[in-house]
């Protein structure tokens, strides 16, 4: 059982700070923000769980469909992650080309909090489990009295190293082409790792400050125990509310320019892009297909395609699919017709999976998978994992990654170009690429 309490804000942006500040001390947090990004439907403005009272957490081949049973008999707030390979029926031990999973995060992780909070412009909701109901006045209390100071960003100055050269890239890429020529593929999303053996002393500071020069609509930052996300994601996976869905696909980048003609310049070309617009074009079409399974008749609809969004870095083109779930699947029936996202695999997605399981040199783990929440009536929100850094403080190893979409129109050097963009942000805050 929870109980709920309901406080009005007047300075959002201090509680905020304070929040974050505040679960620190905490071994399972995760923390949503929508960095009041116009036009993304979150529900909320942010929102933190702390301290597990339980966790759901599982490596099995069948990890979507314990999820299910799962929540089937837990019906409380839940939060937490699912892994690259959450909704792939194969064996994580297999051995294969890939360098050792260092990172070590399960195909899925969740956990019951004590404590949740949802900030809305104006208010905040705290839900506490009822046996800790006397918690909620001197925690609010000491959240207060945390003082917020604009602190200098913490930059650690690591030594960053591609797991992939540029030559090596070059090489995968040509592997790929012959796939498409053959017809196997028509389009694949194909990543590569950026990694560093060492430790990161304060990755809250470190999410703080990737986190306020990106300014993502769906930026998260995630601790359990010993293992870290900082994540400045651009892009949603799935949200359900009341059985109506909406995913929101990303396929087309180009990056800003500090010069206001040039950047509008910038923007117009992406939005003219045929390469770019085939790419999401196509992957909109693939998720439309899946997502036809699992919806009533005639409720997949497209409202838009291709529309241009902004953010700090990059321009990029999304695109959004809503639809009516079947009354008679579960919500996470949802997660499962359509996991992983399909911007993050390929066209046919299946045959694309077995690509990257053959080529890509490293394992995804928690990169391009989702993090994000059921509510206790199963509503759902989850966003994709990009623009993000994955931390095991136990193993002292950093890592990040980046990919793009290659189609028969792409260009190895312009997509090699296009990786290097994308983690720009991580870069600045963590240390330089080694020989990029």
């Amino acid at each position: 059982m929870r109980v709920k309490h309901e406080i009005n804000l007047t300075d959002i942006h201090s509680i905020k700070e304070q929040l974050l500040q505040w679960a620190d001390s905490f071994e399972q947090v995760v923390w949503l923000d929508s960095n009041a990004y116009p036009n993304n439907d979150n529900k909320y403005e942010a929102v933190l769980a702390v301290d597990a009272d339980r966790i759901f957490q599982t490596d099995s081949k069948e990890a979507l469909n314990e999820l299910k049973e799962y929540r089937k008999s837990n019906k409380d707030w839940l939060f937490g992650y699912l892994s690259f390979d959450a909704g792939r029926t194969i064996d994580s031990t297999k051995e294969n080309n890939r360098a050792s999973d260092s990172l070590q995060f399960s195909k899925l992780s969740f956990f019951h909090p004590k404590k949740v909070f949802l900030l809305k412009k104006d208010s905040v909701e705290i839900h506490y489990n009822s046996d800790i109901e006397n918690e909620i006045e001197t925690d609010w209390k000491e959240i207060n009295e945390i003082a917020v100071e604009d602190t200098p960003p913490v930059f650690p100055d690591l030594k960053i190293n591609a797991r992939l050269s540029k030559l090596g890239y070059f090489d995968k890429f040509q592997k790929i082409q012959a796939y498409i020529e053959r017809g196997e593929i028509s389009e694949i999303n194909f990543c590569q790792e950026f990694y560093a053996q060492a430790s990161l002393e304060n990755p809250l500071a470190v999410y703080r400050h990737l986190n306020e020069i990106s300014r993502p609509p769906f930026a998260a930052y995630l601790r359990m125990n010993d293992k870290y996300m900082l994540c400045a994601s651009p892009e949603r996976y799935l949200s359900n509310t009341d059985g109506k869905l909406k995913t929101q696909p990303i396929k087309g980048t180009t990056k800003r320019k500090e010069n206001v003609e040039e950047d509008e310049q910038a923007r117009k070309a992406l939005e003219a892009d045929r390469k770019e617009i085939l790419e999401n074009t196509i992957t909109t079409e693939m998720i439309v297909e899946e997502l036809q399974t699992i919806a009533k008749k005639d409720s997949v609809q497209v409202t838009e395609l291709c529309k241009v969004y902004s953010f700090k870095q990059v321009h990029q083109l999304i695109s959004t699919i809503v639809c009516d779930l079947k009354p008679e699947l579960h919500p996470v029936d949802a997660i499962s017709g359509t996991y992983p996202m399909g911007s993050m695999t390929g066209i046919p997605k299946e045959n694309s999976l077995a690509i990257i399981e053959e080529l890509e040199s490293f394992h995804r783990s928690l990169y391009s998978g989702s993090i994000g929440y059921f509510t206790p009536n199963d509503d759902f929100d989850f966003n994709v994992v990009i623009r993000s850094i994955l931390y095991n403080a136990k193993n002292k190893y950093v890592s990040f990654s980046a990919g793009g979409a290659i189609t028969a129109l792409a260009n190895p050097e312009s997509e090699y170009k296009e990786c290097l963009v994308k983690v720009k942000a991580m870069e600045e805050v963590l240390g330089s690429i080694v020989g990029k």
